[in-house]
């Protein structure tokens, strides 16, 4: 299992895809299967733990990236012939690596950073094999294996059944992900937000959003860990998610509605094949509807968006369908 090295696996904070990779693995390891986990030196794991790199480069920064990058992945495939299956969960890069080995390669496609990354996902197409995380994140010049939506240990998630008292915004403070948008709600409505996540565009943040937040009707927490970010998500009225691009996927969506606390979000991307509208949140055409679906919060059952979590997006079916497909690739390379 090939994690990125940006964060630690499981990350301390922010880090969704390192977090993917650590739920997947601690609990294939569960299901008696032998995975060797490449990640940072300090990610806590209960698989046979590889590294090169010591942190993550995301929080020291004397760490070159690039020759991170470069000694990590070359660490997995210099011992290519040990694994059964490379299970690449690092983006684009490792598929440059997978004609030196007879080792089958299978890349779990988190999104596309960039147009300009599709050409090596192309040239690999007939020799490696792509797992999309939503339909709506599949390329058409691609063929993957599956499908396979992100899933969450449910069990870690307390159902709230009382409404809350403020609005949430959760992820990355980036105008993809409509921090603004959020803010400019909140205060039309004359509801509370809390804004948590790590500052990925400081430009952005400095002239649209810092000017904003006086840690009463607009209250920013920075990055968080995993106990407190539930316990904020599960006090929510609502999360707010009103992207400015295609969402791949949208864990936070996920997060929230395991709660019982419904989303609000803008239809782009995977947006439809998470929230049911009308039953586990709200699905906007444009950001002018957005304030009276503040007001109709209260006929959403808090208890469907639990269920419907439950019923679709459990790590548990996500684990399952990653070992069918691992036994396909194998059944296909004998």
């Amino acid at each position: 299992m090939l994690s990125p090295i940006s964060w630690r696996t499981p990350p301390q904070q922010y880090g969704p895809w390192e977090w993917v990779v650590s739920l997947l693995t601690e609990r294939l390891v569960e299901q008696g299967i032998e995975i060797s986990l490449f990640a940072t030196g300090d990610s806590q794991t209960s698989a046979n733990l590889r590294w090169v790199v010591p942190q993550p480069y995301s929080e020291n920064l004397e760490i070159d990236p690039k020759v991170a990058e470069c000694l990590h992945i070359s660490l997995l495939f210099e011992q290519a012939d040990d694994f059964d299956i490379i299970h690449n969960q690092f983006d684009f890069l490792p598929l440059t690596y997978s004609k030196l080995v007879k080792t089958p390669v299978l890349t779990t496609i988190h999104g596309f950073s960039s147009p300009k990354i599709v050409p090596v996902y192309q040239k690999y197409n007939h020799h490696c094999f792509y797992v999309a995380i939503s339909k709506a994140n599949r390329h058409p010049d691609l063929n993957y294996i599956d499908t396979i939506p992100h899933g969450i240990p449910i069990e870690d998630y307390p159902f709230q059944k009382k409404e809350g008292d403020y609005l949430l915004f959760l992820g990355r403070i980036h105008h993809d992900k409509g921090t603004y948008e959020a803010i400019c709600l909140a205060k039309q409505v004359k509801i509370p937000l809390i804004i948590v996540g790590i500052i990925q565009d400081k430009d952005y943040f400095d002239k649209f959003i810092a000017k904003h937040i006086d840690n009463k009707s607009i209250i920013y927490m920075g990055s968080v860990g995993q106990s407190q970010k539930i316990e904020i998500l599960a006090g929510a009225r609502a999360l707010l998610h009103l992207i400015n691009f295609e969402e791949p996927f949208g864990l936070s969506v996920v997060e929230a509605m395991a709660c019982g606390t419904p989303v609000i979000a803008l239809n782009k991307g995977s947006m439809s094949e998470i929230i049911i509208d009308g039953k586990t949140g709200f699905l906007l055409n444009n950001l002018d509807e957005a304030a009276s679906k503040i007001s109709n919060l209260s006929t959403i059952s808090r208890a469907k968006c639990r269920e419907h979590v439950e019923k679709n997006f459990s790590v548990e079916i996500m684990v399952q369908r990653y070992i069918e497909v691992y036994q396909k690739i194998i059944a296909i390379r004998k």
